[in-house]
């Protein structure tokens, strides 16, 4: 069995990743991947599922994880909250053969090249400023003051985009979400993977 490919998925708040990676989920269903669910100490927003959404702990229990080195990586983030990718799980799926997305900022995405120099990197760009403040508006989920903060933090976010391997800007979302399915299809065909892939055929090829 071929071993499944690591993504890091960043971009600032509004720009549109998780859509993104919800609706190339939804598309090729058949495919064998998945979104990593990370743990966070903050609070379930209506709706949100533990082990679906996130794992929701609390501090300690957190912390005690920290302590037995079970994180990928982890950052206390937005509003004072940890958040943390597990590595156990991280572990089992790539030896099942999935391909796992990790939706995280860039400073965990800094921490796991340090760990997997072999993830793959794509950072999603809003196609302005203007556009990206729009969105947040109309998402009608935070106050001015905090659409102001995510503002604030979208330009430090931005300024870290060439650290990663892929760039997309996501101006129209179909077009957007066709360069995320071919980076992912290249990814298939690159030397490592097809050597991987399809060993026997080659050495069949190759027999005198």
């Amino acid at each position: 069995m071929s071993q499944g490919n690591l993504y890091i998925l960043s971009a600032p708040s509004g720009a549109g990743k998780s859509s993104l990676i919800a609706a190339l989920l939804e598309k090729d269903m058949a495919k064998k991947m998945m979104v990593s669910v990370s743990h966070t100490t903050r609070q379930p927003r209506p709706g949100e599922e533990n082990g679906v959404h996130y794992h929701f702990v609390d501090v300690a229990e957190f912390e005690l994880l920290i302590d037995q080195g079970a994180f990928l990586e982890y950052a206390k983030v937005f509003g004072g909250n940890y958040y943390g990718t597990s590595l156990p799980a991280i572990e089992k799926n790539l030896a099942a053969g999935i391909d796992v997305f990790l939706d995280i900022d860039w400073q965990g995405a800094q921490q796991i090249r340090e760990k997997v120099p072999s993830v793959k990197s794509i950072f999603i760009l809003p196609p302005s400023l203007a556009e990206l403040e729009r969105r947040l508006i109309g998402r009608g989920q935070d106050s001015s003051d905090v659409i102001a903060e995510r503002m604030s933090k979208a330009m430090d976010e931005i300024s870290h985009y060439n650290e990663y391997d892929y760039v997309i800007v996501n101006d129209n979302f179909e077009q957007a979400l066709a360069d995320l399915q071919s980076i992912l299809r290249a990814e298939k065909l690159t030397l490592g993977y097809q050597d991987s892939q399809n060993r026997a055929l080659i050495q069949e090829l190759l027999a005198k």
